[in-house]
């Protein structure tokens, strides 16, 4: 289900983490040739992202299974 960008912070291994807007949080790391996302790397960028959608897993997983998915708390 797509989400939108509300935020970013860091986890403990500073890794970027997207905030969504329905509560959830999704890593989006940068890790070549892997995963490409060059933008999450400059503050400048990543605010150019606040807005943008992304397909939240967590929503998914509680449409196909409802009573199972829960928000993340923060």
């Amino acid at each position: 289900m797509k989400q939108r960008i509300v935020g970013f912070h860091q986890d403990d291994r500073n890794h970027w983490v997207a905030e969504l807007e329905c509560g959830h949080t999704q890593h989006v790391r940068h890790n070549p040739p892997w995963v490409n996302r060059p933008w999450v790397l400059r503050e400048e960028t990543r605010r150019a992202r606040i807005g943008r959608e992304l397909n939240c897993k967590a929503c998914d997983a509680a449409q196909e299974s409802p009573g199972r998915g829960s928000r993340s708390t923060r």
